[in-house]
Formats: C-alpha cells, sequence, structure tokens
C-alpha cells in the first residue's frame, strides 16, 4: 500500500464522518468514550454511534477505545432497489486504492426493511463485483479470506438506501489479543470493559473477581486502570488500508498512548477459581499485558476466599442452564448471596447476569440494575453493597 494522496473523494473524506458499532445498552457510554478520545458530535443511535474525527482522533479511538465494537469509514452512499444496481455501483467503483489482486479481503453485509432481503446474498453480490471488475481490468483477483483478511468491508442496506463502507478497525476490536487461551463462553472483552467503566472502580480499592475464569474481567480492570490501550496487543488496522492513512500521524498517537502506561502495584488485582487449569489461562492471558504479573490469580471455591474489607467485587458468575440444573442454579446463587453478606463486609459487589432470571436467587438488596448486552445475552450488571 501507498501513502500517495488519495485521488478519490470517499464520502468519510467529504465530512470526516465516521459510524461506530456498540452492544445495545452502551450507547451513551460509548458516546462518551468517543468524545474523551477525540471524537466529535457525536450522536448515538441503537446499537451505534455517528461521529466525526480527524485522523489523529480515528486511530486513537481504533486503538484506545474499550467499549467500540468496530469503526466504519462510508465510502460510498446509493439508492438501491436491487441487487443488479448494486452490483453495477459497486462494479463502478475503482477498488484500486484500498485493494491490489494479491490482497484478501471480506465482506459483512446487514440489510434491513428492504428489497433485498439477505445479507448473505448482498455480500456476495458486492464480492463478485469487486472480484469481476480486478478479473476484467488485470487478468487477476483478489482472494477472499473470511478470517484474517486484509481488508474488510461492509454493506449496509436499509429501506433500500446502501452504504458501502471500509472496516478502519480491521475486524471486532473486542479481540484484543491477550486471550490466548479460554473457557467455553467467555466474557466478551468489550462488555467486561463496559462493567468495570460502569462501577466506577477508580483503583482506590482492591478489585476482587471470585470467578475470574480465563482472566477477561481481571484483563480488562488492568488495563483500565494502567491506561493500556484496548488494542496495545493488535498488530495491525483497517485503517492503516485507507487511501489517505497518515503513517506518522498514528505513530505520534500510538507512542503518546503507550506513554502514558502506568505501573501496576502489588496487591490491588485478585482472581480465584476452583479450577486448576482455567486458573493456568488466566495466569496466562494477564501476563500477557503490562503489569499482569501483578494479578494474583489463586484456585480456590469461592466460599473460601478471604476478601480484603472495603474491596470491590466484579465478577460474572455461570448462568448456563443444562437440563434439571434449576435447583443446582439456585443453590449456587443462594451461595454467593450468603458469601456476599458473610465475607465481604464493607465491600461493593458488580455482578454481571448473563440471565437475569438468577438476580431475585442472590437473596440480597439492589442499589441499580443496568442493561448490559454480551453478544446474544441480554443480560444486567447489578450492584449491591455491603454494609
Amino acid at each position: 500500500m501507498n501513502f500517495e494522496p488519495c485521488t478519490i473523494l470517499y464520502k468519510y473524506q467529504e465530512n470526516q464522518r465516521y459510524f461506530a458499532q456498540i452492544a445495545g445498552g452502551l450507547e451513551e457510554e460509548g458516546a462518551k468514550e468517543l468524545t474523551q478520545l477525540g471524537g466529535k458530535k457525536a450522536s448515538p443511535i441503537y446499537r451505534g454511534i455517528y461521529f466525526n474525527a480527524s485522523n489523529a482522533a480515528l486511530y486513537r479511538i481504533n486503538y484506545q477505545s474499550r467499549l467500540i465494537t468496530r469503526v466504519l469509514a462510508p465510502l460510498i452512499e446509493f439508492d438501491c432497489h436491487s441487487d443488479r444496481y448494486l452490483y453495477k455501483m459497486a462494479r463502478d467503483m475503482d477498488w484500486s486504492e484500498l485493494l491490489t489482486p494479491q490482497s484478501t479481503f471480506a465482506v459483512f453485509a446487514t440489510v434491513s426493511q428492504s428489497k433485498i432481503t439477505h445479507s448473505k446474498f448482498a455480500a456476495l453480490r458486492l464480492k463478485d463485483a469487486i472480484v469481476d471488475k480486478f478479473r476484467d481490468e488485470t487478468g487477476e483477483r483478489p482472494s477472499i479470506d473470511r478470517r484474517d483478511p486484509d481488508v474488510w468491508l461492509n454493506l449496509h442496506i436499509n429501506q433500500n438506501k446502501a452504504v458501502i463502507s471500509l472496516d478502519t478497525s480491521g475486524g471486532s476490536l473486542h479481540r484484543r489479543g491477550y486471550r490466548k487461551e479460554s473457557v467455553k463462553a467467555p466474557m466478551q472483552e468489550t462488555v467486561a470493559a463496559a462493567a468495570v467503566r460502569m462501577s466506577g472502580w477508580d483503583g482506590t480499592t482492591p478489585l476482587y473477581d471470585p470467578f475470574c475464569g480465563s482472566g477477561t474481567l481481571l484483563c480488562e480492570a488492568l488495563m483500565h486502570y494502567a491506561d493500556v490501550p484496548a488494542g496495545y496487543l493488535r498488530p495491525t488496522f483497517g485503517f492503516e488500508r485507507m487511501p489517505d492513512f497518515n503513517p506518522m500521524a498514528w505513530q505520534q498517537v500510538k507512542e503518546e498512548a503507550d506513554a502514558a502506561i502506568k505501573p501496576v502495584p502489588e496487591g490491588l488485582f485478585y482472581g480465584s477459581d476452583r479450577d486448576h487449569e482455567t486458573i493456568s489461562f488466566a495466569r496466562m492471558n494477564c501476563n500477557g499485558l503490562p503489569g499482569g504479573e501483578q494479578i494474583a490469580c489463586t484456585v480456590s471455591d469461592f466460599q473460601y476466599v478471604t476478601i480484603p474489607e472495603g474491596s470491590t467485587i466484579i465478577c460474572n458468575p455461570p448462568y448456563g442452564l443444562r437440563m434439571g440444573q434449576a435447583d443446582q442454579m439456585s443453590e449456587l446463587y443462594k451461595s454467593i448471596g450468603d458469601f456476599f453478606k458473610q465475607k465481604c463486609k464493607g465491600s461493593t459487589a458488580y455482578v454481571y447476569y448473563g440471565n437475569r432470571e438468577w438476580i431475585k436467587h442472590l437473596g440480597l438488596r439492589t442499589s441499580w440494575k443496568k442493561p448490559l448486552v454480551n453478544g446474544q445475552l441480554d443480560g444486567r450488571l447489578v450492584k449491591y453493597e455491603m454494609y
């Protein structure tokens, strides 16, 4: 990819306006975070935020945002009442500033309230247009790679209006890079980051996760405390493929963010889980981050751990339910409630429920409940204060 000035004026270049995808319920928090990172005119909608940003702010948001899933840069917008017209418009575009015949790319699409009704079919038509364009002009074609392409493209069709965008993130930002090993159905990184942010924890109290699993909440809490950029371990970003990418501005953004990383003191982060292999995963994942060796992860059932008085507890207890396990799950959550009452006096707990059914089984008065979506789970983050 060369860094000559862009000759084609794409839609995002006309107004420096972008679209950030985000989990439902986090739109307002996400807009605040975008503004803190240099975004302007943040306008939340359902599961998304429109915002303006300079090149440097766009790079900073992708590198440091903990809540955003990905950021899209609109390339072209047009009326689209048929797949033939979609193909024609995409075929007429000059893709040479974004792709070469040696590149790999992938298309993800969403359609709603439109004559084109299937997202996979819409994505296929866009893919065909790009491939046919290259094949006719060069005799070669870029390849499809749905796992780790050079370029991610997004197609969004709503009410017969189509927008083709470049994914400036280069794949979902929840993939931080520290999770080398994982338990089954782990908490998504952006959701864990949201739980830490919503708790208001600021590092003045010890933080404990008695159901730490492979350590996602602990890692996100450490990154929050130490100002480790969310994208610290990501090797590349989609914005590096933008035709007007400014490598010097990106280098400055990265250096400034990395220079702000704080040391992590001993005795601030604690995690435990009753499974030996799970704790080995947690230690491996935590140690991949700056200061991660200061997170104390131990093998223990939650009922036998000692919580320092005045701690902040943030956790995501098991919520899956197999046939015939309702009584066991009910007893588990009752035990968690007893544990909070008896062993966590003076502490504050924030419990994420992927299944809201179990909130009433804990047996404690809640201080507040806030929606927090984790993939397909319409979960809740619930605060408890143990006096």
